[in-house]
């Protein structure tokens, strides 16, 4: 009976799984959604008023009327998809420049878009900005934070069946090392699964992000040069590139590289 009882639930599993699959922009990735669209934007609102709350806002005229404007060429682009590429977000989209001498930038779900001051003597230039908005913006517009909270949702299901299972087992020898293998199985999930997938979504932002700057009027070409000033900005203390969330910045410039031919075939100068 217990068999069958774990069979059912498996299949069901399956089943859910199968149903909740969706595709990403540009790429065509197989995706896992176990969260709403209205769940994942209410969660995006939220965090955005709680980093409004907490980050200084800038009051100069210049850097906010920069952000606004690039903003909106890429929100403009991301919601007037080129045929089958994706699917129109309709966000509402928001714009703030805050003041604080960080490289930070964020689109959260909903389109709430923010850049720090500090990101400018990197980003240099309007389309050195235009990289930076438009790998943001694909995150939000892919829905690498839907996704990433439902992968880190099943892999906490099958830690904790793993769990189960171990603590049912009738042999002592396994069920007294069961802690050790459980938190051997968490750290495994972690840097097997989650880590490699936040990478993939750091190059998929990439990808997008050229292909959306190029609808927004911006050379693909300027990425290259914004990501070699990142690394330049970078130097020193990164991890190793298997324990990191992000690709080495090797890597990154090396794929865009790679893709920005793809990227200019949607470019026309405005």
């Amino acid at each position: 009976m217990h068999k069958l009882l774990r069979v059912l639930i498996a299949l069901g599993g399956v089943s859910i799984v199968l149903s909740a699959c969706e595709s990403a922009p540009v790429t065509g990735r197989s995706q896992l959604m176990l969260v709403s669209e209205s769940q994942e934007r209410e969660m995006g609102l939220q965090a955005y008023r709680q980093v409004l709350a907490q980050e200084p806002a800038s009051h100069d005229a210049e850097f906010n009327a920069l952000v606004d404007k690039v903003g909106r060429r890429i929100a403009a682009a991301a919601e007037s998809p080129p045929a089958e590429m994706w699917r129109a977000p309709h966000y509402h989209w928001e714009f703030r420049a805050i003041k604080k001498n960080v490289p930070n930038a964020f689109c959260l779900p909903g389109g709430k878009i923010a850049v720090y001051s500090g990101l400018l003597p990197i980003t240099r230039n309007e389309a050195g900005l235009a990289t930076v908005i438009g790998h943001e913006v694909a995150h939000a517009l892919a829905r690498h934070s839907a996704e990433r909270l439902s992968d880190q949702t099943l892999v906490t299901a099958g830690v904790a069946a793993a769990a189960l299972a171990l603590s049912a087992s009738s042999d002592q020898r396994t069920a007294s090392y069961s802690p050790l293998v459980i938190a051997a199985l968490g750290a495994g999930a972690s840097v097997g699964i989650l880590l490699p997938m936040s990478r993939e979504q750091e190059a998929e932002a990439d990808h997008i992000g050229l292909v959306l700057m190029a609808r927004a009027g911006y050379d693909p070409h300027e990425a290259i040069g914004l990501w070699e000033r990142m690394r330049a900005a970078n130097k020193g203390g990164r991890q190793a590139e298997w324990l990191s969330t992000h690709p080495a910045d090797e890597t990154r410039i090396e794929n865009i590289r790679r893709w920005v031919p793809e990227a200019m075939r949607y470019y026309h100068h405005p």
